[in-house]
């Protein structure tokens, strides 16, 4: 019986596979393609002719530039957003102040906001600032935005780190900036992964602040870019998958090596000989 029940998960466990990677190889072959043989062919069908010169003519449309921009706006918004959110948890679930809860509280009213509601505020707001047109403004609402969900998913954590290890570090003599930075952090590094992936994903595929705030190709991402790629009277569909297919690798990757991260250490004892 044992037998038939593992050899049933791993059915399972093998179709779920299935139904997950055969969208990205979908997307692949749909970018191989030409526009009549994507319409007039087999949608499921593989490419009679693979045109790998999709590839170069989005890039040869300015999609590097793009690329470059989603890369260092997510990588830069996903750093500040954990190291702020870290302090802000720290902060509220292992010192003592009064105003703690409050301070919670005003944080987790953030996921109640939508998106859209606050477009005109933020878009005033950065014209008073000249940060219309700037990636800064681009980082500061990613920061802010994915600020509550990113603490929401520490706080768990920080509350089960044993109250010991704070006070051996403190006895030891250690300040609480290296308390912080050289006990607590390492610590919270297999939940850090988890949040690195949530903020990864969101600011990777963002599109409604960037195509608000942000009229230079030289600032556009890779969400924004796409539309270069759709013409008023002519679509390049390949084209447009080339582009996806590009713009989905790098969230892949990191899933793939922060999965692995995730899984160490959450078991592991928070003191070390």
């Amino acid at each position: 019986m044992r037998r038939i029940g593992y050899t049933l998960l791993y059915v399972c466990l093998g179709l779920v596979a299935v139904f997950q990677i055969f969208p990205i190889l979908w997307l692949f072959m749909f970018s191989l393609k030409s526009n009549q043989e994507i319409f007039a062919g087999n949608p499921f069908a593989l490419p009679l002719e693979p045109r790998w010169e999709n590839y170069l003519k989005v890039f040869d449309g300015g999609i590097g530039t793009y690329f470059w921009n989603s890369i260092w706006i997510t990588a830069l918004a996903t750093v500040l957003t954990i190291l702020v959110a870290s302090m802000a948890t720290f902060a509220i679930t292992r010192m003592k102040w009064k105003l703690s809860s409050l301070v919670l509280g005003l944080i987790m009213v953030g996921l109640m906001i939508p998106i859209h509601s606050a477009l005109i505020p933020l878009y005033n707001m950065f014209l008073n600032v000249n940060l219309i047109d700037n990636p800064l403004s681009i980082v500061i609402t990613y920061v802010t935005y994915n600020l509550p969900i990113t603490v929401m998913i520490l706080l768990g954590f920080y509350t089960t780190i044993p109250r010991e290890i704070e006070e051996a570090a403190i006895i030891d003599g250690s300040s609480i900036h290296r308390l912080f930075f050289r006990i607590i952090l390492p610590i919270s590094a297999p939940i850090m992964s988890t949040t690195v992936i949530i903020n990864m994903i969101y600011n990777w595929n963002e599109f409604v602040f960037v195509n608000t705030f942000i009229s230079s190709e030289k600032y556009k991402t890779l969400t924004v870019g796409i539309q270069n790629f759709i013409g008023q009277y002519m679509t390049d569909w390949g084209a447009i998958g080339a582009t996806l297919v590009i713009s989905v690798l790098p969230i892949i990757v990191a899933f793939l090596f922060f999965s692995n991260k995730i899984m160490e250490g959450i078991t592991a004892s928070a003191v070390k000989g």
